[in-house]
């Protein structure tokens, strides 16, 4: 279903609240987010890179709990801007939120790149990966995709989705970084590569808090996806029931604005088809335009680039947090 952008501000605010009550009904039956998310301290390293390691896990009120990095830069005072960073999927079940600790897919390690400016970083397991592998229906002797698949099914016999949970779960690490007496929960920032940037778009479309967002990858438009043939390049984590009933995908971008938000895509992503992505880039403008922030939004497609991090990609994606949350 394609939606026509409003005439007026006014009148866009009136479908926005329609636009996320029924984005978030789609989500299904979900299970309340705690008040106040518990979080133990399990250890506390000093990297040599000049940056400690906070492992943490939080209770996220459903039967399960979410391991967590919290990485702190040296020498902070008062309270810092942070960044949810969300991990990739790429079928590395097994690394997580280790990838805020990696070279892959990001050109230098997240985790110090972000703390050596100043944020505070944040990464959480999602279901199924990095500490939370083997942890589904099928217990230790069921991971990887056969736990994607089992974790899929069980979900939908609660009357929700696995990627409805997995955004709660980044909901819940929202909350907890916003009550943070280090963080200033005016600047938060969301960014993650491919799966990251998927939930990183989702998660500012539900939450107001998000100050910023960057996305790097996956800018999917689900019947552009169907038209390119390429439903294979997403995995079924991925599928929210009944949401082509109502609307794609430029409508849940859209729900960002006037937020500062930076896409960064490039032009032969399977899992992104290029005809898709200049129809969400082009509503959105137009929503951000309305409002008068056109230069809260920007949108960068890569030419002969498929799904990957670029060193430019990566650099845009620093430059856009220090503009909008060092101020």
């Amino acid at each position: 279903m394609h939606i026509c952008a409003p005439k007026t501000a006014a009148r866009w605010e009136k479908q926005r609240k329609q636009l996320r009550t029924t984005l978030a009904q789609l989500l299904g039956d979900l299970p309340p987010r705690p008040l106040q998310p518990t979080a133990h301290l399990l250890d506390k390293t000093r990297r040599p890179e000049g940056f400690t390691v906070e492992k943490l896990v939080l209770d996220n009120g459903a039967g399960a709990v979410i391991p967590a990095y919290l990485c702190l830069p040296e020498g902070q005072h008062g309270r810092s801007p942070a960044i949810l960073y969300c991990h990739q999927h790429g079928n590395l079940y097994e690394v997580g939120k280790d990838e805020i600790l990696r070279t892959c897919p990001a050109p230098e390690m997240p985790a110090a790149a972000l703390t050596r400016r100043g944020f505070i970083v944040l990464a959480i397991d999602a279901y199924g990966f990095g500490e939370r592998s083997g942890k589904g229906p099928g217990g230790e002797n069921e991971k990887g995709a056969a736990e994607e698949l089992s974790l899929s099914k069980w979900n939908l016999w609660l009357g929700r989705s696995l990627w409805a949970m997995i955004v709660r779960d980044d909901l819940i690490a929202l909350d907890y970084l916003a009550g943070r007496s280090d963080v200033d929960a005016a600047r938060i920032g969301v960014t993650g590569f491919s799966m990251g940037s998927t939930r990183s778009w989702w998660m500012a479309a539900l939450d107001d808090r998000p100050a910023a967002a960057v996305c790097a990858g996956c800018l999917t438009r689900y019947q552009d996806l169907i038209a390119s043939r390429q439903l294979r390049a997403h995995g079924i984590y991925y599928f929210v029931p009944g949401i082509l009933r109502h609307f794609d995908t430029e409508a849940i971008v859209a729900l960002i604005a006037p937020r500062p938000l930076l896409t960064l895509t490039g032009d032969r992503d399977p899992g992104s088809p290029a005809s898709g992505v200049n129809t969400i880039q082009d509503f959105v403008k137009s929503i951000y335009a309305l409002q008068g922030h056109s230069g809260r939004f920007r949108g960068l497609v890569y030419p002969a680039v498929g799904h990957e991090y670029t060193r430019e990609m990566w650099a845009e994606m620093l430059a856009w947090f220090e503009r909008w949350l060092k101020q």
